[in-house]
């Protein structure tokens, strides 16, 4: 089964029989790959129940609930990567969320899509319109993201808050892009943070 490539990068950097969880799961394709392919110990928490039925038929130990509101009762340095790919700009305090995640985790991984790359920046400028693309398909009215994160957002905020970044990846499609003007060529953010 192939893994959507920021889930790919994560995958490949997980350490072999390290502890996860991967909160907003989607159906736990990284987890059982993790599992199946790492021993890594997995557990996930996702708010979909559709998505909650579908990792739960893979065998994968994934609770629904909220990253929002269900994280408080997960203890303090409990795993070894706190997970969250492609749900940090559906969170209503996205900031809260990434702190209950640098508490939990030992380290965090966090993917979000850039909405500052430049097929969004053209569509605002040409079109005037909240672009819809391959990787963004929603059109305004009906898109789970209700904040617009870019990369140079993303490092700003880490810094002010004192976060570790131990690592980063840039993607448009599955192809990789420098750090170098990521925040206009790249379609994805992947880090790896500690406090």
């Amino acid at each position: 089964m192939s893994l959507r490539p920021d889930l790919a990068i994560i995958a490949a950097h997980v350490a072999t029989g390290s502890s996860v969880l991967d909160v907003g799961c989607g159906d736990g394709a990284l987890m059982a790959a993790l599992r199946d392919g790492k021993g890594v110990d997995v557990r996930g928490l996702e708010i979909d129940p559709a998505n909650v039925a579908a990792a739960v038929a893979r065998g994968l130990p994934v609770v629904q609930g909220d990253a929002d509101v269900d994280l408080a009762g997960y203890p303090d340095a409990s795993v070894d990567y706190a997970i969250l790919s492609q749900t940090l700009q559906t969170c209503r305090a996205p900031d809260r969320v990434l702190d209950e995640l640098l508490r939990i985790g030992r380290r965090a991984f966090v993917s979000f899509p850039n909405f500052a790359h430049w097929r969004v920046r053209l569509s605002l400028l040409w079109g005037g319109r909240m672009p819809v693309t391959r990787l963004l398909p929603e059109r305004w009215y009906d898109t789970p993201n209700i904040h617009h994160v870019t990369i140079d957002d993303f490092r700003s905020f880490v810094r002010g808050r004192g976060i570790v970044v131990e690592r980063t990846w840039f993607l448009s499609g599955d192809r990789r892009r420098s750090a170098a003007a990521a925040n206009v060529r790249a379609e994805h953010a992947v880090f790896l943070l500690r406090r």
